[in-house]
Protein backbone atom coordinates (compact mmCIF):
# COMPACT_ATOMS: atom_id res chain seq x y z
CA UNK A 1 0.00 0.00 0.00
CA UNK A 2 0.95 3.26 -1.01
CA UNK A 3 1.90 6.45 1.37
CA UNK A 4 -1.13 8.54 0.15
CA UNK A 5 -3.52 5.74 0.75
CA UNK A 6 -2.01 5.38 4.10
CA UNK A 7 -2.42 9.55 5.03
CA UNK A 8 -5.36 10.11 7.56
CA UNK A 9 -7.61 11.64 5.06
CA UNK A 10 -8.21 8.84 2.56
CA UNK A 11 -8.61 6.51 5.68
CA UNK A 12 -11.20 8.64 7.00
CA UNK A 13 -13.11 8.32 3.53
CA UNK A 14 -12.58 4.42 3.78
CA UNK A 15 -14.08 4.10 6.90
CA UNK A 16 -17.00 6.60 6.70
CA UNK A 17 -19.61 4.66 5.62
CA UNK A 18 -19.06 1.88 8.70
CA UNK A 19 -19.47 5.00 11.21
CA UNK A 20 -23.03 6.03 9.15
CA UNK A 21 -24.08 1.96 9.27
CA UNK A 22 -22.43 2.07 13.35
CA UNK A 23 -24.76 5.58 14.07
CA UNK A 24 -27.79 3.89 12.62
CA UNK A 25 -27.37 1.01 14.83
CA UNK A 26 -27.11 3.07 17.75
CA UNK A 27 -30.26 5.31 16.89
CA UNK A 28 -32.27 1.93 16.91
CA UNK A 29 -30.88 1.28 20.49
CA UNK A 30 -31.50 4.70 21.64
CA UNK A 31 -33.18 4.86 24.98
CA UNK A 32 -36.75 5.81 25.62
CA UNK A 33 -37.41 9.40 25.17
CA UNK A 34 -36.15 9.45 21.57
CA UNK A 35 -38.42 10.33 18.58
CA UNK A 36 -39.32 7.24 16.89
CA UNK A 37 -40.17 8.95 13.65
CA UNK A 38 -36.74 10.23 13.42
CA UNK A 39 -35.48 6.24 13.80
CA UNK A 40 -38.28 5.05 11.55
CA UNK A 41 -36.81 7.45 9.04
CA UNK A 42 -33.26 6.02 9.83
CA UNK A 43 -34.14 2.71 9.17
CA UNK A 44 -35.78 3.33 5.99
CA UNK A 45 -32.78 4.94 4.94
CA UNK A 46 -31.26 1.78 5.05
CA UNK A 47 -33.71 -0.03 2.95
CA UNK A 48 -33.79 -0.70 -0.98
CA UNK A 49 -36.81 0.96 -2.82
CA UNK A 50 -38.68 -3.03 -3.64
CA UNK A 51 -37.91 -3.41 0.17
CA UNK A 52 -40.15 -0.66 1.24
CA UNK A 53 -42.71 -1.63 -1.56
CA UNK A 54 -42.84 -4.62 0.20
CA UNK A 55 -43.27 -3.12 3.69
CA UNK A 56 -45.81 -1.03 2.08
CA UNK A 57 -47.83 -4.09 0.79
CA UNK A 58 -48.28 -6.42 3.37
CA UNK A 59 -49.13 -7.12 6.06
CA UNK A 60 -52.36 -6.02 4.27
CA UNK A 61 -54.87 -3.24 5.62
CA UNK A 62 -58.51 -4.28 4.63
CA UNK A 63 -61.36 -2.47 6.11
CA UNK A 64 -64.92 -4.03 6.76
CA UNK A 65 -66.27 -1.80 4.00
CA UNK A 66 -63.21 -3.11 0.70
CA UNK A 67 -64.45 -6.65 2.74
CA UNK A 68 -68.17 -6.79 1.89
CA UNK A 69 -67.50 -4.64 -1.82
CA UNK A 70 -65.13 -7.48 -2.25
CA UNK A 71 -67.55 -10.10 -1.82
CA UNK A 72 -70.20 -8.42 -3.94
CA UNK A 73 -68.08 -8.05 -6.76
CA UNK A 74 -66.85 -11.72 -6.48
CA UNK A 75 -70.15 -12.71 -6.75
CA UNK A 76 -71.44 -10.91 -9.42
CA UNK A 77 -68.66 -12.29 -11.38
CA UNK A 78 -69.10 -15.52 -10.40
CA UNK A 79 -73.18 -14.97 -11.08
CA UNK A 80 -72.09 -13.81 -14.67
CA UNK A 81 -69.34 -16.27 -15.71
CA UNK A 82 -71.90 -19.47 -14.79
CA UNK A 83 -74.49 -17.40 -17.15
CA UNK A 84 -72.24 -16.86 -20.09
CA UNK A 85 -71.20 -20.45 -19.55
CA UNK A 86 -74.46 -21.84 -19.77
CA UNK A 87 -75.43 -19.70 -23.05
CA UNK A 88 -72.55 -21.08 -24.17
CA UNK A 89 -73.38 -24.56 -23.86
CA UNK A 90 -76.97 -23.70 -25.10
CA UNK A 91 -75.45 -22.32 -28.26
CA UNK A 92 -72.97 -24.67 -28.71
CA UNK A 93 -75.19 -27.28 -28.53
CA UNK A 94 -77.35 -26.23 -31.13
CA UNK A 95 -74.83 -24.16 -33.26
CA UNK A 96 -72.96 -28.29 -33.46
CA UNK A 97 -76.19 -29.85 -34.05
CA UNK A 98 -76.42 -31.25 -37.42
CA UNK A 99 -79.61 -30.34 -39.53
CA UNK A 100 -81.55 -32.77 -39.28
CA UNK A 101 -81.46 -32.41 -35.79
CA UNK A 102 -82.21 -29.26 -35.68
CA UNK A 103 -85.58 -30.40 -38.00
CA UNK A 104 -86.59 -32.73 -35.48
CA UNK A 105 -86.35 -30.23 -33.03
CA UNK A 106 -88.47 -27.75 -34.50
CA UNK A 107 -91.31 -30.94 -35.64
CA UNK A 108 -91.42 -31.49 -31.64
CA UNK A 109 -91.41 -27.69 -31.11
CA UNK A 110 -94.36 -27.77 -33.51
CA UNK A 111 -96.09 -30.72 -32.00
CA UNK A 112 -96.22 -29.24 -28.68
CA UNK A 113 -97.76 -26.39 -30.02
CA UNK A 114 -100.41 -27.81 -32.03
CA UNK A 115 -101.00 -29.86 -28.60
CA UNK A 116 -101.52 -26.81 -26.55
CA UNK A 117 -103.81 -25.16 -28.74
CA UNK A 118 -106.14 -28.32 -29.12
CA UNK A 119 -106.17 -28.37 -25.71
CA UNK A 120 -107.04 -24.78 -25.48
CA UNK A 121 -110.05 -25.31 -27.98
CA UNK A 122 -111.43 -28.32 -26.00
CA UNK A 123 -111.21 -26.61 -22.88
CA UNK A 124 -112.91 -23.76 -24.44
CA UNK A 125 -115.68 -25.76 -25.79
CA UNK A 126 -116.56 -27.76 -22.28
CA UNK A 127 -116.72 -23.94 -20.90
CA UNK A 128 -119.36 -23.31 -23.31
CA UNK A 129 -121.11 -26.36 -22.89
CA UNK A 130 -120.66 -25.87 -19.12
CA UNK A 131 -122.70 -22.29 -19.37
CA UNK A 132 -124.91 -23.35 -21.73
CA UNK A 133 -125.67 -26.18 -19.97
CA UNK A 134 -126.36 -24.03 -16.94
CA UNK A 135 -127.93 -21.46 -18.55
CA UNK A 136 -130.45 -23.97 -20.23
CA UNK A 137 -130.73 -25.30 -16.54
CA UNK A 138 -131.51 -21.97 -15.13
CA UNK A 139 -134.15 -21.73 -18.05
CA UNK A 140 -135.59 -24.93 -17.49
CA UNK A 141 -136.02 -23.66 -13.43
CA UNK A 142 -137.65 -20.49 -14.64
CA UNK A 143 -140.22 -21.96 -16.62
CA UNK A 144 -140.77 -24.66 -13.80
CA UNK A 145 -141.75 -21.98 -11.24
CA UNK A 146 -143.31 -20.18 -13.74
CA UNK A 147 -145.39 -23.38 -15.44
CA UNK A 148 -146.25 -24.38 -11.24
CA UNK A 149 -147.22 -20.33 -10.50
CA UNK A 150 -149.71 -20.62 -13.77
CA UNK A 151 -150.98 -23.97 -12.77
CA UNK A 152 -151.22 -22.85 -9.26
CA UNK A 153 -153.41 -19.63 -10.27
CA UNK A 154 -155.64 -21.69 -12.39
CA UNK A 155 -155.94 -24.78 -9.91
CA UNK A 156 -156.30 -21.95 -6.98
CA UNK A 157 -153.62 -22.83 -4.50
CA UNK A 158 -152.19 -19.74 -5.39
CA UNK A 159 -152.83 -16.08 -4.62
CA UNK A 160 -153.05 -14.26 -7.39
CA UNK A 161 -153.33 -10.39 -8.97
CA UNK A 162 -154.12 -8.03 -11.92
CA UNK A 163 -156.48 -5.82 -13.28
CA UNK A 164 -160.21 -7.00 -13.90
CA UNK A 165 -163.40 -6.02 -12.70
CA UNK A 166 -165.43 -6.30 -9.62
CA UNK A 167 -168.72 -7.13 -9.91
CA UNK A 168 -171.86 -6.43 -6.90
CA UNK A 169 -175.07 -8.81 -7.44
CA UNK A 170 -177.65 -6.88 -4.60
CA UNK A 171 -180.60 -9.40 -4.38
CA UNK A 172 -183.18 -7.74 -1.91
CA UNK A 173 -185.70 -10.18 -2.91
CA UNK A 174 -183.79 -13.62 -3.03
CA UNK A 175 -184.91 -14.23 -6.14
CA UNK A 176 -181.00 -15.28 -7.54
CA UNK A 177 -180.68 -18.69 -8.02
CA UNK A 178 -177.86 -21.16 -8.58
CA UNK A 179 -177.81 -21.44 -11.99
CA UNK A 180 -177.73 -17.49 -13.04
CA UNK A 181 -174.79 -17.20 -10.96
CA UNK A 182 -173.00 -19.93 -12.47
CA UNK A 183 -174.15 -18.29 -15.78
CA UNK A 184 -172.23 -15.22 -14.93
CA UNK A 185 -169.29 -17.40 -14.33
CA UNK A 186 -169.43 -19.55 -17.65
CA UNK A 187 -169.77 -16.39 -19.32
CA UNK A 188 -166.60 -14.93 -17.87
CA UNK A 189 -164.57 -17.64 -18.29
CA UNK A 190 -165.89 -17.18 -22.01
CA UNK A 191 -164.77 -14.19 -21.70
CA UNK A 192 -161.24 -14.18 -20.88
CA UNK A 193 -161.36 -14.73 -16.91
CA UNK A 194 -158.40 -16.15 -15.22
CA UNK A 195 -158.68 -16.11 -11.63
CA UNK A 196 -162.68 -15.46 -10.31
CA UNK A 197 -163.50 -15.35 -6.40
CA UNK A 198 -166.96 -15.47 -5.52
CA UNK A 199 -167.83 -14.47 -1.91
CA UNK A 200 -164.31 -15.41 -0.25
CA UNK A 201 -164.61 -19.13 -2.33
CA UNK A 202 -162.15 -19.55 -4.97
CA UNK A 203 -163.38 -20.54 -8.34
CA UNK A 204 -161.78 -23.45 -10.16
CA UNK A 205 -162.65 -25.94 -12.89
CA UNK A 206 -164.27 -28.54 -10.40
CA UNK A 207 -166.17 -25.47 -8.66
CA UNK A 208 -170.75 -26.53 -8.58
CA UNK A 209 -173.15 -24.28 -7.21
CA UNK A 210 -176.36 -25.55 -5.72
CA UNK A 211 -179.27 -23.65 -3.94
CA UNK A 212 -179.15 -23.71 -0.41
CA UNK A 213 -183.06 -22.04 0.59
CA UNK A 214 -182.71 -18.10 0.07
CA UNK A 215 -179.13 -18.31 -0.89
CA UNK A 216 -176.27 -20.12 -2.76
CA UNK A 217 -173.70 -23.04 -2.01
CA UNK A 218 -170.46 -22.93 -3.74
CA UNK A 219 -168.52 -26.23 -3.52
CA UNK A 220 -170.38 -27.14 -0.23
CA UNK A 221 -169.49 -23.24 1.64
CA UNK A 222 -173.11 -21.30 1.72
CA UNK A 223 -172.79 -17.82 0.51
CA UNK A 224 -175.16 -14.82 0.74
CA UNK A 225 -176.74 -11.60 -1.18
CA UNK A 226 -175.28 -9.49 -2.04
CA UNK A 227 -172.80 -11.87 -4.22
CA UNK A 228 -169.53 -9.98 -5.02
CA UNK A 229 -167.44 -11.42 -8.10
CA UNK A 230 -163.99 -10.23 -8.20
CA UNK A 231 -162.72 -11.26 -11.40
CA UNK A 232 -158.85 -11.11 -12.90
CA UNK A 233 -158.68 -10.41 -16.63
CA UNK A 234 -158.77 -7.94 -19.46
CA UNK A 235 -161.47 -5.49 -18.07
CA UNK A 236 -162.29 -4.31 -22.04
CA UNK A 237 -163.54 -7.53 -22.61
CA UNK A 238 -164.87 -8.75 -19.30
CA UNK A 239 -167.64 -6.02 -18.11
CA UNK A 240 -169.21 -6.13 -22.22
CA UNK A 241 -169.38 -9.97 -22.36
CA UNK A 242 -171.88 -9.34 -19.41
CA UNK A 243 -173.52 -6.64 -20.71
CA UNK A 244 -174.61 -8.18 -23.79
CA UNK A 245 -178.03 -7.66 -25.19
CA UNK A 246 -180.15 -10.48 -23.14
CA UNK A 247 -177.28 -11.59 -21.39
CA UNK A 248 -176.13 -12.22 -17.40
CA UNK A 249 -176.66 -8.18 -16.35
CA UNK A 250 -180.73 -8.02 -18.40
CA UNK A 251 -181.63 -11.98 -16.64
CA UNK A 252 -180.75 -10.62 -13.28
CA UNK A 253 -182.20 -7.26 -13.37
CA UNK A 254 -185.41 -8.87 -14.35
CA UNK A 255 -185.10 -10.53 -11.57
CA UNK A 256 -185.27 -6.95 -10.01
CA UNK A 257 -181.72 -8.31 -8.71
CA UNK A 258 -179.22 -4.88 -9.18
CA UNK A 259 -176.01 -5.04 -11.27
CA UNK A 260 -172.74 -2.93 -10.38
CA UNK A 261 -169.24 -3.28 -12.45
CA UNK A 262 -166.52 -1.65 -11.32
CA UNK A 263 -163.41 -1.86 -13.47
CA UNK A 264 -159.39 -2.00 -11.84
CA UNK A 265 -156.15 -1.95 -12.67
CA UNK A 266 -155.15 -4.37 -9.43
CA UNK A 267 -157.91 -7.06 -8.48
CA UNK A 268 -156.41 -9.12 -6.10
CA UNK A 269 -157.60 -12.84 -5.71
CA UNK A 270 -156.53 -14.03 -2.57
CA UNK A 271 -159.13 -16.79 -1.75
CA UNK A 272 -156.98 -20.57 -1.85
CA UNK A 273 -157.78 -23.82 -2.49
CA UNK A 274 -156.74 -27.16 -0.88
CA UNK A 275 -154.39 -28.71 -3.66
CA UNK A 276 -156.09 -32.14 -4.34
CA UNK A 277 -154.76 -35.06 -5.97
CA UNK A 278 -156.52 -37.14 -8.17
CA UNK A 279 -157.98 -40.30 -7.36
CA UNK A 280 -157.26 -41.82 -10.66
CA UNK A 281 -155.96 -39.58 -13.45
CA UNK A 282 -151.95 -39.73 -13.85
CA UNK A 283 -148.97 -38.17 -16.10
CA UNK A 284 -149.05 -39.61 -19.10
CA UNK A 285 -145.52 -38.18 -19.75
CA UNK A 286 -142.13 -40.38 -19.30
Amino acid sequence: MSEQEQTPQNRLRKELPEEVATGAGESSDAPEGTDAPEGQQAQQAGLTGRQRLAQGLWPPRVTRAQLIVALLLFGLGFGLAVQVASNSDSDSALRGARQEDLVRILDELDDRTQRLEDEKQGLEKQRDELENSSNQAEEARRQTVEKERQLGILAGTVAAQGPGITMTIDDTKGTVEADMLLDAIQELRAAGAEAIQVNGVRVVAGTYLTDSGNSVSVDGNKINAPYRFKVIGKPQDLEPALNIPGGVVQTLEKEQATVTIERSDKIVVDALRAAKRPDYARSSSQ
